[in-house]
């Protein structure tokens, strides 16, 4: 039987706030996460964190719309497909497709919002409950690999690492994901203007909404660049206090 003193514990952990980090960890992981999304290897295999907040955006958004969830399949090039029933246009649909792109940076927000209240072990675990969710809509073998792998090791770090280990690592996966939340815009817009990609999100929206893809596209660039900016001054917001900066 677990005790009321273990439970006790259990809760103080998960709840309880951590104290605020150094203004040096703020820094080093902020360039941490801005070389891994810059340089091609690094990013190339981080971007399937991306690419499950990706197509988690679209589950939810699917979900809270009243569309019916088929499955979602995530595979090794990054790329990641969502399936969902419902009328094909609609305020449902733009919804749905919309909440892809932004959806990285916006669980980058929330992440960072926690932080601000130095809550780390509950973002941690917040972050398994997510993928454990996710899971059991993915529909492919490598989709379950890869959430299992991310999953287990946010799990990890949460349960096993010291409290200086998993706040740089939830710093580092916070900034990760508001900063990498842009460049996959910019990627989009390349292979457009080459012809790739004619299935794009921002093109089946330009197919619903008579706007053209290219105004989704910048939508995606300008809510992910504001997200980020927010987002950067919870994550700063200890710094600049400690510096005398207020906001």
């Amino acid at each position: 039987m677990v005790s009321i003193e273990g439970l006790t514990g259990f809760w103080d952990r998960l709840l309880g706030a951590q104290p605020d980090p150094p203004p040096l960890l703020v820094l080093l992981t902020g360039l941490v996460a801005l070389l891994v999304v810059s340089t091609r290897l690094p990013w190339r295999i981080a971007r399937n964190a991306i690419t499950i907040a990706h197509e988690g955006g679209h589950a939810l958004a699917a979900l809270l719309t009243g569309r019916k969830l088929r499955g979602i399949r995530l595979h090794s090039d990054t790329s990641g497909l969502t399936l969902s029933a419902g009328r094909p246009t609609g305020p449902g649909m733009v919804l749905t497709l919309l909440a892809g792109y932004v959806a990285p940076p916006l669980v980058g927000l929330g992440g960072a919002w926690l932080i601000a209240g130095n809550r780390i072990t509950l973002l941690l675990w917040l972050a398994v409950a997510l993928l454990l969710g996710m899971l059991v809509m993915i529909r492919n073998v490598f989709g379950v690999l890869s959430l299992l792998v991310t999953g287990g090791a946010v799990l990890a770090v949460s349960w096993y690492a010291s409290p200086q280990v998993q706040a740089a690592f939830a710093w580092t996966g916070v900034w990760f994901l508001l900063l990498g939340g842009v460049r996959p815009v910019v990627e989009l817009q390349r292979l457009r203007a080459r012809g790739g990609m004619p299935a794009s999100d921002a093109d089946q929206l330009a197919g619903i909404t008579g706007l053209p893809a290219f105004f989704w596209v910048v939508l995606f660039g300008l809510v992910n660049l504001a997200v980020l900016v927010v987002g950067g001054l919870l994550l700063a917001g200890p710094s600049l206090a400690e510096a005398g900066i207020t906001w």
